[in-house]
């Protein structure tokens, strides 16, 4: 990786008006789909979802 010491986090940050949405994907019922086309009750379950890791058994 190439790291140019002239670039702050100043010159890297855009304004709002250059900016655009990011649309979120996830796997449902075997296929992947937009979040944004879930329903309300949908919406809300992929809110709930919990994160984890799942770590190595110790056997």
């Amino acid at each position: 990786m190439i790291h140019d010491k002239n670039l702050t986090d100043a010159s890297l940050a855009l304004r709002d008006d250059e900016r655009q949405r990011c649309e979120v994907w996830t796997r449902v019922m075997g296929y992947h789909r937009p979040a944004s086309s879930f329903n309300i009750g949908k919406k809300g379950e992929f809110h709930e979802r919990l994160h984890f890791e799942e770590t190595r058994a110790a056997l």
